[in-house]
């Protein structure tokens, strides 16, 4: 393995290095770390509106990497940083109007111009979110050793719409939150203003991130109040500066639960009016409020199903209440229903018919998979199939499946796979993200989505590393084209340090992180066999009475004498029938299903031969040992890092390594002494021996809840 090789190359690259200064990762990738002269651009003055929170943002990173101010109306032109928008008198005189309209209010220009002996670096945009883009941009360049004298770079977001979905309850709590409590402190406002919520604001415009909704999808009607929107402008007051806007989600149950109605039918004409007065009450305290985020008849929650209506006329009667202020409802596809068909094809089942019936301010947000943001999933088949209605992908952040904020795992290489997957719904280059960012379909507006992972923690996401997740969402969601390499270098460079013998064994084992979780959870295409409510630990064993079947492991395993796995196929529930061709016939096909999907879509002997020779059970038990080793690994390379890494954040991060690395063989041994009772098959003798007992395991009750 690169990570093993790695291994041996840093033992003879580490040179001594005085003690760092402890750090609690508050600082996130916004350290601005004090750099060598040489390292910083020659800028001698700086130019631009001093008001503007773009050129006060620069100084203030300036400030830092530099040790002194860079004076704003110095004599010295020899390299000018100009800073300004198309109002800049300046910035007309070297960069056209028209050509820097182009990438829009929130895309920018960054171009140094030369004029005899004197050199301009201009940083310029149609509006001032691109400017603050363009800023940040420059600053990144700085902090990571990629600042040219001569830069030609011009951006502009491949989403109009990125944002972050907070689960976040009005108690302070978290739904599937592994930070603290939340930010959001509602108990406290209006009397105390948070100075995080500045912070927030920052961090997430440094990265593109221009929207968030601030409460839980299971929302309480609460949110709506006076009392709490009260609360919601202040917030927002804070975020605007950094033109973020705030959205926030809805109960369905509303108007009946505040407005004292009889019901919220959609279609009843006083459920409507009593939308379109609280959307005005909203925008009169709110002005550039966003809109709502809607999860309806899923999971229990009241929707306009309850009334005999479609997820069409339920979104279109909120849509047409924002329709006025400009305002968008984004409608969940997450619909999690007791039903007697494959759950895997319930979005798809109720919202393919509904294609083309939606508002053109409405659009329809889809989890990246077919299930609930399992380790590894085929995309949803609504992409690229539902083709009259604008959609927006949703991932998670935080780390529901994938170790909680206990385990080094980055997103970027799953979300990666995720958007360059081909749906073949429209041509060999139909991937999710081209039906999705406005490439291949035109719609009003473009949006993704990622389901936050910050908290109250010092860090503010829990784990050092799920810092990177983060950033690596605003990164994509901003251009979806960057390589996870690059982002994990990025995100490395500002947030530790630019030393190579650091920065290429760390990135490594971000790069093959996912992969190794996937290994010792879930390889082969299993998912969903978590323990019962938290979904931290394994528990496919895991039965309770009067539970519904798909709230229970064996429902997705499906494990027999006779094999393992969900049989999709045509013989099976026929999920490969929503993909589109020739991708539905690829995933029927066991020769050709991608091994990686294998036990998603078929029910396979245990005997069945892959393809590297083994037995699907020896491949099974190889992939569940390879995960420890690796993470293993991880350990050996971390504890090798210490020289570069200040105290604080290298011990826990190395605490952290060491949680994961029990939860791998608790993985392992608990998955394959159970499946072994069914194979009936030995565990390969070349792996590590289990070190549990089956019944044991069997024993373990978690007290952790959906939040924390």
């Amino acid at each position: 393995m690169k990570i093993r090789r790695l291994l041996l190359v840093i033992s003879f690259c580490i040179a001594a290095i005085g003690q760092l200064a402890a750090e609690d990762g508050s600082r996130l990738w916004l350290r601005f770390q004090p750099q060598e002269k040489s390292t910083l651009p020659p800028f001698t003055r700086l130019r631009g509106d001093a008001s503007s929170v773009a050129l006060k943002e620069f100084q203030h990173a300036w400030q830092e990497m530099s040790g002194s101010s860079l004076p704003e109306n110095g004599s010295d032109r020899t390299h000018t940083l100009l800073i300004g928008t198309l109002k800049n008198r300046e910035v007309r005189k070297l960069i056209k109007s028209k050509e820097l309209q182009e990438p829009g209010i929130e895309g920018y220009i960054i171009r140094t111009v030369e004029q005899g002996n004197r050199r301009t670096t201009v940083v310029a945009s149609a509006g001032e979110a691109g400017l603050l883009y363009g800023v940040y941009h420059l600053v990144r360049h700085i902090q990571t050793g990629h600042f040219s004298n001569k830069v030609e770079i011009t951006e502009q977001p491949r989403y109009d719409l990125r944002i972050l979905n907070h689960w976040d309850n009005l108690n302070g709590t978290v739904e599937r939150g592994y930070a603290g409590y939340s930010i959001w402190q509602w108990d406290k406002l209006p009397g105390e203003i948070s100075p995080l919520y500045r912070e927030y604001a920052r961090a997430n415009a440094s990265i593109g991130i221009n929207a968030t909704v601030l409460n839980n999808v299971n929302a309480t009607p609460d949110i709506l109040t006076k009392e709490y929107l009260e609360k919601v402008k202040l917030i927002a007051d804070e975020l605007r500066p950094f033109h973020i806007k705030v959205y926030l989600s809805i109960n369905f149950s509303s108007p009946k639960e505040l407005g004292g109605l009889e019901n919220s039918d959609p279609l009843q004409p006083e459920v409507a009016q009593w939308w379109k007065n609280k959307a005005d009450e909203i925008y009169r305290i709110i002005p550039d409020f966003g809109g709502f985020l809607v999860k309806a008849n899923s999971e229990g929650l009241p929707g306009p199903q309850d009334y005999g209506r479609t997820h069409a006329e339920g979104a279109n009667m909120l849509a047409d209440a924002l329709k006025p202020h400009g305002g968008i409802v984004m409608w969940r596809a997450f619909v999690y229903n007791p039903t007697e068909e494959d759950r895997a094809k319930q979005a798809y089942s109720e919202f393919m018919p509904l294609d083309g019936q939606f508002r053109d301010n409405v659009i329809i947000q889809v989890k990246n998979g077919p299930v609930d943001f399992q380790p590894r999933e085929p995309f949803s088949p609504l992409f690229g199939a539902m083709q009259q209605t604008a959609l927006m992908p949703e991932l998670q952040i935080t780390q529901e499946y994938l170790g909680f904020s206990n385990h080094l795992v980055y997103l970027a290489t799953q979300w990666k796979e995720f958007l360059e997957s081909n749906t073949h719904c429209l041509g060999d280059e139909s991937t999710v993200a081209n039906c999705t960012d406005g490439t291949l379909l035109s719609h009003p507006l473009t949006a993704i989505a990622g389901v936050a992972n910050i908290g109250l923690d010092d860090n503010w996401s829990g784990h050092h590393f799920a810092q990177a997740n983060w950033y690596a969402f605003g990164r994509l969601a901003w251009d979806h084209t960057l390589t996870a390499e690059e982002i994990a270098e990025e995100w490395l460079r500002m947030t530790f340090t630019n030393d190579q013998a650091f920065l290429e064994p760390v990135r490594e084992m971000m790069l093959s992180s996912w992969e190794t979780a996937v290994n010792y959870m879930m390889p082969l295409g299993l998912h969903h066999i978590f323990a019962w409510d938290h979904h931290y630990g394994p528990e496919p064993w895991c039965e309770i009475p009067g539970a519904r079947p798909d709230w229970l492991p064996p429902y997705y395993h499906n494990a027999s004498k006779e094999g393992i796995g969900f049989d999709r196929t045509t013989s099976g529930s026929n999920a490969v029938s929503q993909y589109c061709s020739p991708l539905s016939e690829t995933y029927n096909n066991l020769e050709t299903c991608p091994e990686e999907l294998l036990l998603w879509f078929h029910h396979v002997p245990w005997d069945h031969r892959m393809k590297n020779g083994r037995t699907l059970w020896d491949e099974l038990s190889y992939r569940y040992d390879g995960g420890v080793q690796q993470v293993r690994d991880f350990q050996k390379l971390w504890d090798r890092m210490e020289p570069y890494v200040d105290s604080e954040r290298f011990s826990q991060v190395q605490s952290r390594l060491r949680i994961q690395s029990r939860d791998a063989v608790w993985w392992k041994d608990a998955c394959l002494l159970y499946f072994q009772t069914f194979s009936g098959m030995p565990i390969p003798y070349e792996i590590e021996r289990p070190v549990h007992e089956l019944e044991e395991l069997k024993q373990i009750k978690l007290d952790l809840k959906h939040h924390n």
